[in-house]
């Protein structure tokens, strides 16, 4: 039985330990997103939980997370988003930068 518990306790540890992994990898990956939009949008778009956009008419990402939400917008990043005004250049990010931009986007989504 003793062996049994100290396993548990093992387990137990070593769960936690992968949360705590889980959680700063994902931190990394909101801070790479964050890093992407600023390089390819804030040029025009408010990419923050503040401030307006430089350009008027775009709107800032955290209007649109609060509209979209970040799980919406994960395959248009991927496969290419477009917008209906020829001023916007079309944005294609691989796989692991979809998931980082994703991962920042979800710290937009209970801004204001």
């Amino acid at each position: 039985m003793r062996n049994h518990l100290l396993g548990a306790s093992s387990f137990a540890v070593l769960c936690v330990a992968m949360v705590l992994a889980s959680g700063s990898a994902f931190a990394d990956s909101a801070v790479d997103g964050e890093k992407l939009l600023q390089d390819n949008c804030s040029r025009c778009h408010a990419i923050g939980k503040t401030g307006e956009s430089p350009l008027p008419i775009a709107p800032r990402f955290r209007d649109v997370m609060r509209i979209y939400g970040a799980e919406s917008l994960e395959e248009a990043l991927g496969e290419g988003l477009v917008t209906g005004h020829a001023d916007m250049p079309e944005f294609v990010f691989p796989p692991d930068q979809v998931g980082a931009i994703v991962a920042y986007l979800h710290t937009l989504e209970v801004a204001e």
